[in-house]
């Protein structure tokens, strides 16, 4: 077993922990105020920010713990002891948080640590499209459980025959934003159609649009006149009551056409704040984007859902394999990708950005 000798400190680990340490203080100190509770919104804030930094400060301790335990077992191989397959399992073990604590350390944009709504659109082509929308609804869905987040459907429109139209879902956990920010853009699926009596081979087409949710520490103000709010029957799965009342909510924003609808909740009064959360959460990502020049804007991005545009394409015929076109990453694992087992993809995306 080889042994390479890693200093917590040397890594920086220990300087995040004092600076940690201090942010936790500070932020204890306004939990002391007899006012404190005086706005609930601001000291739900602060607490939800302790506890993020509690856990990242767990992690910087989980990581020193992992080591020493490395250092022990290096110690008695050292002295002759017949340990080497507990040694290699804790250095397995060890490597794979080293990877954690890499991924987490690249999640250092301003959003990264917000919970995300995505929002998955089919191609043109019909009920080919659709089911494969649905296919990589399924997908995220598995990524999520995997990941321990969790997740809410806003809104769920069957396709005609197989499918869906479309589907918003809010993913919520620890930095859910900076890791599936990456998934942003159009995916491009190739297969013998299940649809194709012929049994030809099919390209289809579905995009993924992620957007940060935000809270009151973002100001982004809509006022009525800003919308136009529309009122319909809900439909298909988001909805439990399906065609018995007016419930679900469509909003349109009229200076940037944007549309966002929820049929999730039975209280049409719901299901319009949810969708002004939604569509807060659209306008700040474009306002984001509209700011960062050196980034392609969404709504050049949502031009077309088609050939050339695609991040990542996914091949089940004549081969398998999954790779994107950003970093070049690829797997012929593609039943583990469908799966959720998209990390690496995740991973190799935030080292590309880093290195640009």
């Amino acid at each position: 077993m080889k042994y390479v000798k890693l200093d917590i400190k040397k890594c920086g680990g220990i300087f995040d922990k004092i600076s940690i340490q201090k942010s936790i203080a500070k932020l204890q100190l306004h939990t002391t105020d007899a006012d404190f509770w005086k706005n609930n919104q601001t000291a739900q804030r602060i607490l939800k920010e302790i506890s993020r930094l509690e856990g990242e400060l767990k992690m910087w301790d989980d990581l020193e713990e992992n080591f020493n335990e490395i250092e022990s077992y290096i110690e008695l191989l050292k002295e002759g002891e017949d340990i080497v397959e507990e040694a290699e399992h804790s250095l397995n073990s060890f490597s794979n948080y080293i990877e954690k604590v890499q991924l987490h350390k690249l999640l250092n944009e301003s959003d990264d640590h917000r919970n995300a709504i995505l929002t998955i659109h089919p191609g043109a082509g019909g009920t080919e499209s659709q089911d494969w929308a649905s296919m990589l609804f399924r997908l995220y869905t598995r990524w999520c459980e995997r990941n321990g987040f969790r997740i809410k459907i806003l809104d769920y429109q069957d396709g005609d025959e197989a499918g869906i139209k479309d589907v918003s879902i809010e993913v919520t956990g620890d930095y859910v934003y900076g890791n599936i920010k990456a998934e942003r853009g159009v995916h491009r699926l190739v297969r013998i159609s299940p649809f194709d009596s012929n049994s030809k081979r099919h390209t289809s087409f579905a995009s993924v649009f992620i957007y940060p949710v935000i809270d009151d520490d973002v100001n982004i103000t809509i006022e009525d006149k800003d919308i136009r709010i529309d009122t319909y029957r809900a439909s298909g799965a988001g909805g439990q009551h399906v065609n018995k009342t007016d419930s679900a909510v469509r909003i349109t924003h009229i200076e940037s056409g944007m549309v966002v609808q929820c049929q999730n909740e039975r209280s049409q009064l719901k299901n319009k704040n949810t969708a002004l959360k939604m569509l807060k959460a659209r306008l700040y990502q474009q306002k984001i984007e509209e700011i960062s020049t050196s980034h392609k804007k969404l709504s050049n991005q949502k031009k077309e859902i088609g050939w050339g545009n695609q991040i990542r394409s996914y091949v089940f015929h004549p081969y398998n394999l999954v790779k994107d076109h950003r970093t070049k990453y690829e797997t012929s694992n593609i039943q583990a990708v469908m799966d959720g087992d998209i990390n690496d993809f995740i991973r190799a995306y935030l080292l590309e950005k880093l290195s640009n």
